[in-house]
């Protein structure tokens, strides 16, 4: 069975449960650094999930002051030694934005991603020449072994569509989507068969949003909302907007953000009706 845990998820996780248990013992921030002769930012970097990979001394550390002990504790170290692993994703790290990072980091150990695209398929649902022409379209000027090595990331992040457990998709498009020629009609062509064949998997749903359903929920932005297996990983949404992507966490926004896909996914084709959309494209 493939390894789908993720680094990224084990140190968000950690991060969470490190600053539950300081304001769970009373403590503020600076009381904790001072004890443990800490600057105050290292402990906050820590509970922000922010820098260097963590430290199993320092989890102990803080599980001195906080008083943990016994499997609770061991739980911890072994999340901070998790968190230290390296990712598949890590060698492209320095041609990717922080928030991207750690949304493909994440989308590695993420039970289903419900994301929406009003101009482009989905990476996840890309053929290699249609991310070839989407990249190569993109405002930066990217050699070939750039475009190539964008291509090898989408790629590889498309295997979790067939892993074990497999990723869920439900994907809502809009049919501009479609009817968009990217890299050519026949480029264009094998991409929506690649969608009608993928909607067909049991883990992905491809809804599509006509023209004929008017303004809808979401007319200009894409995003990605992430959900994890374990209840206590708290859902996430990456957003990629022309100034940059952002990356969400705050409760209120990422149901915000749920609370749209619901909307988009209510003015969409039924999934058997989007793929007689497809089939007659």
């Amino acid at each position: 069975m493939p390894d789908r845990q993720s680094p990224t998820l084990r140190r968000r996780r950690l991060a969470q449960e490190l600053r539950r248990l300081r304001e769970e013992a009373g403590l503020k921030s600076a009381e904790v650094a001072a004890r443990l002769e800490w600057t105050p930012s290292k402990l906050t970097r820590m509970e922000r999930n922010e820098g260097k990979r963590p430290d199993p001394r320092d989890v102990r550390d803080l599980c001195e002051v906080y008083g943990v002990a016994g499997e609770q504790r061991k739980y911890l170290e072994q999340l901070a030694r998790d968190g230290r692993r390296r990712g598949w994703w890590d060698p492209y790290d320095k041609m990717l934005t922080a928030a991207t990072t750690t949304f493909i980091g994440l989308e590695a150990e993420a039970a289903s991603v419900l994301v929406f695209e009003p101009l482009a398929v989905p990476g996840l649902l890309q053929t290699p020449e249609y991310a070839d022409a989407v990249i190569r379209g993109g405002a930066m000027t990217l050699s070939d072994d750039q475009v190539q090595a964008r291509i090898d990331i989408r790629t590889r992040r498309q295997q979790a569509l067939y892993e074990d457990p497999a990723l869920e998709v439900i994907a809502v498009l809009d049919e501009a989507v479609l009817h968009r020629i990217v890299g050519g009609r026949k480029v264009m062509c094998a991409q929506i068969e690649h969608l009608r064949q993928i909607a067909q998997l049991p883990n992905v749903t491809v809804q599509v949003i006509p023209y004929d359903a008017g303004a809808h929920a979401s007319m200009s932005s894409s995003f990605n909302i992430l959900r994890f297996p374990e209840p206590s990983d708290l859902d996430a949404v990456f957003v990629d907007l022309v100034a940059g992507e952002m990356f969400i966490e705050e409760p209120a926004e990422v149901k915000r953000y749920q609370s749209t896909f619901l909307n988009l996914v209510g003015a969409a084709a039924s999934p058997a009706n989007t793929l007689d959309i497809l089939t007659n494209r």
